[in-house]
């Protein structure tokens, strides 16, 4: 499976999130690419997450007015996808604010993390952990504990 990161605000690999980050990167049986973009104006940022949408590929938004389910649920959508032939998964976090209507009616899934509002380079540390979580508990690795 690949999965695209496509993010808007730019992560400095050495700070503690981009440590985390990296470390969840590294575990992960899958690929995992990030394409990121400074913040710029809401019109920029959307073209540029769309462009990170590879043809054929499954897209998950997130967005406050999304979904908000468990990672026992997002695991299973993620294998449902792959398993019906989904080779690629990519995931859109917006900027500051938000994404535009455009980019909501690509998704696949749109996907909430609740109603907190969390900084873009908190929410992709966030994010890398639960894509991890997903492949562990698809794998019945002991990582997740019910």
């Amino acid at each position: 499976m690949k999965i695209t990161l496509g993010v808007i605000g730019k992560c400095k690999p050495s700070s503690p999130e981009g440590e985390i980050i990296k470390r969840y990167q590294e575990r992960l049986k899958w690929t995992l690419n990030i394409k990121e973009k400074d913040n710029s104006t809401q019109q920029d940022e959307a073209k540029f997450l769309q462009s990170c949408i590879a043809t054929d590929a499954k897209v998950v938004v997130l967005d406050e007015r999304g979904k908000n389910i468990s990672s026992p649920e997002l695991a299973s959508i993620l294998e449902n996808w792959m398993t019906t032939g989904t080779s690629e998964i990519c995931f859109l976090i917006g900027g500051a604010d938000g994404h535009l209507e455009e980019t909501r009616q690509k998704a696949d899934l749109l996907l909430s993390f609740g109603k907190l509002t969390l900084p873009h380079i908190l929410m992709r540390a966030v994010l890398c952990e639960q894509i991890y979580r997903a492949e562990t508990i698809i794998n019945h690795h002991p990582y997740h504990r019910i």
